[in-house]
């Protein structure tokens, strides 16, 4: 069997294969609540051989989302609705997984077909809150800086949220510090100007971040696993850099952290970002070598071979895949032929499998 679909065990789950549908935001909720549609996209992605389906960027409260149509888990309302799902992805043979989030300064704007910027208070928007009064961009809104009560506020929402994502089924749990979203605005520099306990330092910036990743480890249970999702680089001087990522994994993996899911950019709408196959799989690797955890690989990995090479090659533990599940959903089964596997295929579509 291949490395790319041969199973792996993180604490007591076992995935089935080592690919994973990343994160992708759909831009579709009324009200922070999943519908059909969420259903549809994430469920096909299971029934097409996915070992691990993760949620878009769910929100762990109103003013946490990123724009009006993000999804949330803010409520039981929420979770119910996300229950059905969770459900359906576990019934085809995929891990159902959450991720959590709150876009910070990054929050109350247009959804991408629509344009960029920020939406206004009057139609439907709000103001968002970040470490630090600074705009992520010129239309975007401008952030009240969070004062210590709102920093333990969004860190209680964190705990919440993960209570309620255990409670609508799903067991894996994700933290959203990347892309220029709140967590990751306290870990750069360039988005991080407080003078207090969690400014300044490299010790100061990651403070915030680990008292999050705390509250959902612990209230997640023992058996199962939390990932983070981190920026492995600002690619800006003076930024976030992998000097820091790996230092965030080394704390993050001593309070039972199992994977870091490495990504990159998105803090500054100014960074040249040298986008290529694979451009961020040495991310993955230097933090899994240096920090001795569990990494993830993502960015432009669109074939099996290739895939199939970051794993085998020790890069990375499993594959986190977006656009090219997007164009495929039944991509692991059309990987596992070219890789020589013999693909499981649903029953209902045995009459397709190649012979």
């Amino acid at each position: 069997m291949s490395k790319l679909l041969s199973p792996i065990k993180i604490r007591n789950l076992e995935l089935k294969n080592r690919l994973a549908v990343s994160p992708m935001c759909q831009y579709s909720a009324k009200d922070g609540i999943p519908n059909d549609w969420h259903l549809v996209h994430l469920g096909s992605r299971a029934v097409g051989g996915a070992a691990l389906v993760i949620t878009e960027a769910t929100a762990v409260s109103s003013e946490g989302r990123i724009s009006p149509a993000d999804t949330g888990i803010w409520s039981d309302e929420h979770a119910k609705a996300f229950k059905r799902i969770a459900i359906f992805i576990k019934d085809h043979g995929a891990i159902p997984g959450i991720q959590l989030a709150h876009a910070g300064r990054k929050g109350s704007t247009k959804i991408p077909w629509e344009g960029d910027g920020e939406v206004p208070l009057n139609n439907g928007g709000w103001q968002p809150v970040a470490p630090s009064t600074i705009k992520f961009a010129d239309n975007y809104p401008s952030p009240k800086e969070m004062t210590l009560a709102d920093v333990k506020m969004v860190m209680g929402q964190f705990e919440e949220a993960a209570q309620r994502s255990l409670d609508a089924g799903f067991q894996v749990a994700e933290i959203h510090m990347a892309h220029g979203y709140l967590l990751h605005q306290f870990l750069s520099p360039l988005s991080n100007h407080r003078k207090d306990e969690y400014g300044g330092q490299l010790k100061n910036r990651i403070k915030f971040p680990l008292e999050v990743a705390t509250a959902v480890r612990e209230t997640w249970p023992s058996d199962l696993p939390v990932f983070v999702r981190i920026s492995a680089t600002d690619w800006v001087d003076g930024g976030w850099d992998l000097a820091q990522s790996i230092e965030l994994s080394r704390e993050l993996k001593k309070i039972g952290i199992d994977l870091i899911d490495c990504s990159s950019g998105g803090i500054v709408p100014t960074a040249k970002v040298p986008v290529a196959p694979g451009y961020q799989v040495k991310f993955a690797e230097e933090i899994r070598r240096h920090a001795d955890i569990m990494t993830g690989a993502i960015g432009m990995i669109t074939d099996a071979i290739h895939a199939e090479n970051i794993l085998a090659t020790g890069q990375a533990d499993v594959i986190i895949m977006a656009r090219e599940f997007l164009r495929d959903p039944y991509f692991p089964l059309h990987a596992a032929k070219v890789l020589g596997d013999d693909p499981e295929y649903p029953v209902q579509y045995l009459r397709a499998k190649p012979k």
